[in-house]
């Protein structure tokens, strides 16, 4: 086994438009009532349709906000394809560049943020080996030059035919250091990122409470709009 970088430390004790050809004769009532009558089945199917959608989007939030572990909320994003539970006391706020995020309401720095970015990848092991890249992630991308960082941990979980790579981390610097599970994922032509932590010196308090977090990002598939 390959030695492992020094800042790697073992672990710590989301109406139609219908054309209609015009005639220069008089339109008969019989012309009139068909006419009339393929309306009404047209805005019938319409509306049918509109329903079983609703009724399908409702049933997928029921049945997400049923899985959510007790004292957890779910957070179930459609429209870009991801889905995940975060503290049931945690109240949502702006993250400047990220898709949603909720925080603890006293503890500010106690929060997760989703982001994502167009990829043309199709999986997340595209991107190379887990220990490869998440090296490189957290070195050259979370962390600042004037931070250390030191990863604890990396796990790959399968749902669904789509890889998770998890992983803790720790970014230190001067008088002050950062501990968060991040959790990335590709699907739906984007590179989706979960990052959920807390100030390190909480961290062991809230360890277990935030892995829950984390391993429960999920992507969904983005269904096409119907025209």
């Amino acid at each position: 086994m390959a030695a492992l970088p020094s800042w790697l430390s073992p672990l710590p004790t989301q109406p139609s438009k219908h054309a209609f050809s015009s005639s220069p004769g008089a339109i008969s009532s019989r012309d009139f009532s068909t006419t009339t009558q393929k309306d009404c089945s047209i805005r019938r199917t319409m509306l049918v349709g509109l329903g079983a959608l609703s009724t399908n989007l409702l049933l997928a939030r029921f049945a997400a906000a049923k899985e959510a572990p007790n004292k957890y909320k779910s957070f179930v994003d459609f429209t870009d394809g991801y889905s995940y539970v975060y503290p049931s006391d945690w109240r949502d706020f702006d993250f400047l560049g990220h898709d949603s995020a909720f925080k603890d309401r006293i503890a500010a720095l106690q929060h997760v943020r989703v982001g994502f970015i167009p990829t043309s990848k199709n999986d997340i092991r595209d991107l190379g080996p887990m220990e490869e890249v998440i090296f490189d992630l957290v070195k050259n991308v979370y962390a600042a030059p004037t931070q250390k960082p030191t990863i604890f941990d990396m796990q790959e979980r399968s749902i669904d035919g789509k890889n998770y790579w998890t992983f803790e981390y720790e970014l230190e610097s001067s008088g002050f250091a950062r501990t968060a599970f991040a959790t990335i994922a590709i699907g739906n032509g984007r590179y989706y990122t979960l990052v959920v932590g807390a100030n390190q010196r909480r961290w062991s308090r809230l360890r277990d409470l935030l892995k829950v977090v984390a391993d429960s990002f999920k992507i969904l598939d983005i269904k096409p709009t119907a025209v």
